[in-house]
This record gives C-alpha cells, sequence and structure tokens, in this order.
C-alpha cells in the first residue's frame, strides 16, 4: 500500500518537475544575450553573477543543510568547473563549438546514471540521445568549425563537469541539492570575482549582471534542484537542451536576427525529441496505476 502511494505520488510530481526544467532552460537561455551585453572580463561576470546567485539561494532557502556528504560536494565542484570551464571555453572558440560540445552532456550521463545511480538507460533514451545531436548539430552547422582546439577541449570538461553535476544532484533525491548549488556558486564567485578589478562594468552592465545573477542563475538553479528528485539523471540533461535553442530565439525577438533553415529544421527536430521523451514516460506510469487501481478494486478470482 505504501509502496502504490510512493508511486501516485511521484506521478503527480513528475510533471511538475519537467515544467520547472523547460522553465530552468528558458531562464538559462537569457544569459548569451545579456552577458554579450557587458563590458567586462568573462570571469569577473561569472563570479559577480555566481555571487549574486549564492545570496539568491541562500535567502530562498534559509539556514543551509550542509551534510559534507560526497554527493553534495561532487555536486559542487562539478557546478562550479561547469560555469568557470564554459565561459573560459567560450572566450577560447566559437560560442556554438562550446555549447554544442557542452551538451554531449547527455551521453556522459547515461553511462555514469546507469554504474552510479542504476538508472536503466532504455532503448528509447539512446534514440533520443542520438536524435538530439543530430538535431543539435544541424542547428549549429553554420557556426561550427574546427579553430580554437584548446576551447573545445575546455568546452567537453564543461560537459563533463555537468554530467558529473547532474548525477551528483540526483544522488541527493532524498536529500536536499540545493545547497550543492550553493556550495558550487560561491567557490565560483571566489574564483571569478578578483577579476572585477581589471575591468568594472558600467551602470548597463551591473543591472545586466543583476539581472544574471537572480534570473538567469539562481532562480532557475532553485527550480533545478527541485526537478531533479523527481526525473531521471538523463531527463535532468536531456531536457535543458532546450536551452541553446533559445538563445536566437530572443536575438530575433530583440535584434531581429533571423535563424538560418538548418537551425530551424535542427530546432524542431531537437525540441520534437525532448518532447517525445517526456511524455510516452508520463503515459506508461499512468497506465501502471489505472491496472493496479483496478485490480485492487476488481480483484479476479484464483
Amino acid at each position: 500500500m505504501v509502496t502504490d502511494m510512493n508511486r501516485i505520488a511521484a506521478l503527480k510530481d513528475r510533471p511538475k518537475a519537467i515544467l520547472f526544467l523547460v522553465l530552468t532552460a528558458t531562464l538559462w537561455s537569457l544569459g548569451g544575450l545579456l552577458v554579450k551585453s557587458i563590458d567586462s572580463n568573462p570571469l569577473a561576470i561569472a563570479g559577480m553573477r555566481s555571487g549574486i546567485a549564492a545570496i539568491i539561494i541562500l535567502i530562498a532557502t534559509g539556514k543551509p543543510k550542509l551534510t559534507w556528504s560526497l554527493a553534495q560536494i561532487g555536486a559542487a565542484l562539478a557546478y562550479t568547473g561547469m560555469v568557470v570551464l564554459f565561459v573560459v571555453a567560450t572566450k577560447n572558440t566559437t560560442a556554438a563549438n562550446a555549447i554544442l560540445i557542452q551538451y554531449t552532456a547527455p551521453v556522459y550521463v547515461a553511462f555514469l546514471g546507469a554504474w552510479l545511480l542504476k538508472e536503466k538507460v532504455k532503448a528509447l533514451d539512446w534514440i533520443t540521445i542520438v536524435v538530439v545531436m543530430g538535431g543539435m548539430v544541424l542547428f549549429f552547422v553554420d557556426h561550427i568549425n574546427t579553430k580554437g582546439v584548446f576551447g573545445n577541449i575546455l568546452a567537453a570538461g564543461s560537459g563533463i563537469s555537468f554530467a558529473c553535476f547532474v548525477v551528483f544532484m540526483r544522488m541527493q533525491k532524498d536529500g536536499s541539492p540545493i545547497e550543492s548549488v550553493l556550495l558550487g556558486n560561491i567557490l565560483s564567485a571566489i574564483i571569478g570575482i578578483p577579476f572585477i578589478f581589471g575591468a568594472a562594468p558600467d551602470t548597463k552592465g551591473w543591472l545586466c549582471i543583476v539581472v544574471l545573477g537572480v534570473v538567469q542563475l539562481g532562480i532557475p538553479y532553485i527550480l533545478y534542484s527541485k526537478a531533479i528528485k523527481h526525473v531521471t539523471a538523463l531527463e535532468g540533461s536531456i531536457i535543458p537542451v532546450i536551452e541553446p535553442l533559445l538563445n536566437p530565439v530572443w536575438v530575433f525577438l530583440l535584434l531581429g536576427e533571423r535563424p538560418g533553415k538548418w537551425a530551424l529544421v535542427g530546432g524542431i527536430i531537437v525540441l520534437a525529441a525532448v518532447t517525445f521523451r517526456c511524455l510516452i514516460p508520463l503515459r506508461k506510469p499512468q497506465l501502471n496505476a489505472e491496472a493496479q487501481e483496478s485490480a485492487r478494486k476488481f480483484p479476479t478470482d484464483t
């Protein structure tokens, strides 16, 4: 009976978790446009953004529950690596290369999740990964090049860090994973803020940094920390793939820059694959729950 109640509760929490992930990716996608509006050192931007995000998370969660467990520390370190490496990678390769390579994370999550979390990777998961990766390549095909090898390596490191972050966050599904994000932001701020003394932003830059810290980083990671408790690690890395697809949407709406035809095709493929991957598992548990309820009400004679 208790197991059945837990399944029903999980069924109710899952759609909300998916919605949180979609909102998270949407808010993350504001980063590119805002960062471009700030005239300062990229590490300084990353540090100040993380410092503000840490304050927002601390206000939202109250007294942090620091356990200093392997999962909590691992997620914090992975978060720092993900943020810092991506910023530096973007400076040493094209933005398209950086985001495309970073979002190879679902491939790593598939293996790490199966190994460390015992979350079985099904055929549907592998098909989704392949389709999503293919769509991402089409999306950025006009901007991908082989230059910036060092930046590409850093972007790969950011992707691995992203995967580790997702897995370590998922390890805390029965606890409070938001503390890992808090610690990661504090560490990122410590690393980045010293660079502010080289080139302090102007008033517009500071305004953008505040929006980055509150709207683009603080709030979405609060949502992500809630969502990761009710989805698999793989879903926690696949659904946010819509983030880079939304970046050109903001550019189009605010600056009038139209994406190319291959970008549109790739974006549609990725969105369709992610949507399909989210909806199919929702229907299957519902059918199982309905069957169990029917079996309890109308037991068969034996």
